[in-house]
């Protein structure tokens, strides 16, 4: 195939894409010049071309041209005056550019995708940044830095960003661990022992031939001293190429004092995003969405969602096995039944000491319900009259007396209100205990039961 043939393949697709107006404008008299060096280089009649394609339509043309080719170029527009001799005329078998990547090449999960990331407000700020790269890598933010304890969604943001990049364009990614790029030198450089360097070569083939490079546990470098000089010009290299780098860790940038300066200054040269613990809302949304996947045919109550929401409040990783270990418990111990009290024992052993006041939470709210012949469902909704709301204000009392959880925390466990509701109805008891000698005795009869 030669040139000629080849655009004109590739100008009947764009055609498709755009309107007859805007490529009458701007592709009709385009001519593809040369294809070397992972560039395609495009003859245009103006300077205003130049800057509108550059501008406007650069990324479609890439995409197109490059499901056409099947290798992955970067374009180039000049004038005629500009590019001297024609180069080539013929195209025999295009090797040229970045050739297309299976998932597995790129070290990516396919599992882990935008669509099925909950967000939430501890995380919706570095789901925007994370989409945001993938959208447009190499140009949105670079580096892109994603820092939060272990289990909070770093992983599972950053490989999402891969596998888009994969699906939406023809760029080549490479999704590693610290450790793994730390490896990988250290079997280069004991290969170069003997003068061979085509380890050496094939090392930076494989981490400076790419356009995205997404490594995990950054952290992890800091005991490699040539492991961070290596990575310093390999993020020199392909940032000067404006090819994207996405970093993770568990600590932010300024707490990273194990790695040298001049790596810190370039991570924090892009835009640096904390994933912090869920909070109530979103552990309840991540257990709903993980247990639509058991496909049980059963609903689950709020009670066993909102308890396993309360017990494992800071690690995602821990809240998701909570939500197996229960359904495997009921399964084996009760039909595959999930009710609150099979949650309760399923769970009993992996609850820490702070936990176990939760459990008393559960209990107090079941015990006040017994007391007063009231739903606990309805305790914990929005009905406010005065059946409901005297329960739940000694209920909420009795919780904040008897067990160490906060006001907010309180909130969580009858259904998300506000701390202020919470402290509101807590003072309201104890200015009421002052004068009130039938609900002293009530708080006393249930304080009895609940000391059993």
């Amino acid at each position: 195939m030669n040139l000629d043939s080849l655009w004109a393949n590739f100008l009947e697709r764009i055609k498709d894409n755009i309107s007859s107006f805007s490529f009458e404008t701007w592709f009709k008299d385009t001519k593809l010049f040369d294809l070397s060096n992972n560039v395609a280089t495009v003859i245009v009649p103006m300077n205003l071309h130049i800057k509108h394609l550059n501008d406007n339509y650069k990324d479609l043309m890439e995409k197109v041209f490059n499901s056409l080719t099947g290798t992955n170029f970067d374009f180039e527009f000049k004038l005629e005056e500009d590019v001297g001799t024609q180069k080539n005329t013929i195209v025999n078998d295009i090797q040229e550019g970045v050739p297309h990547q299976s998932i597995e090449d790129a070290n990516l999960n396919p599992n882990y995708t935008f669509d099925n990331f909950i967000v939430g407000n501890s995380n919706k700020f570095a789901f925007v940044a994370a989409q945001a790269v993938a959208e447009k890598p190499g140009k949105a933010y670079n580096p892109l830095f994603l820092y939060s304890k272990s289990g909070l969604g770093k992983t599972h943001l950053m490989q999402a960003i891969g596998n888009y990049i994969l699906e939406n364009s023809n760029k080549k990614v490479l999704y590693i661990s610290s450790d793994k790029f730390v490896n990988d030198f250290v079997y280069a450089v004991r290969g170069n022992e003997n003068n061979n360097f085509n380890k050496i070569d094939n090392f930076k083939n494989k981490y400076r031939n790419i356009d995205v490079l997404i490594i995990d546990d950054i952290q992890f470098l800091g005991t490699a001293t040539k492991g961070q000089e290596e990575f310093f010009h390999t993020f020199n290299e392909l940032y000067a190429s404006n090819k994207q780098i996405i970093i993770a860790s568990d600590r932010s940038v300024d707490d990273l004092k194990m790695l040298e300066n001049r790596l810190l200054t370039r991570f924090n040269s892009g835009l640096a995003a904390n994933i912090t613990p869920p909070d109530f809302e979103l552990r309840v949304n991540i257990i709903k969405k993980k247990i639509s996947h058991q496909e049980t045919g059963q609903d689950i109550d709020d009670n066993v969602i909102e308890y396993i929401a309360n017990c494992f409040d800071s690690d995602v990783r821990q809240l998701e096995g909570a939500i197996t270990r229960v359904f495997a418990y009921a399964l084996m111990m009760n039909k595959g039944i999930v009710n609150l009290d099979i949650a309760i024992e399923a769970l009993k052993e992996q609850l820490t000491d702070r936990s176990a006041y939760k459990n008393d939470v559960h209990r107090i709210q079941r015990v006040v319900c017994d007391y007063f012949k009231v739903n606990i469902e309805e305790l914990k909704g929005k009905k406010r009259n005065q059946t409901i709301n005297y329960p739940r204000q000694v209920a909420i009392y009795l919780c904040r007396t008897m067990t160490n959880e906060s006001f907010p925390k309180i909130g969580s466990y009858f259904g998300g209100r506000d701390h202020s509701t919470i402290m509101s109805a807590y003072q309201k008891i104890c200015d009421e205990l002052q004068n009130n000698q039938n609900l002293k005795e009530v708080i006393n009869e249930l304080k009895k039961e609940l000391s059993t």
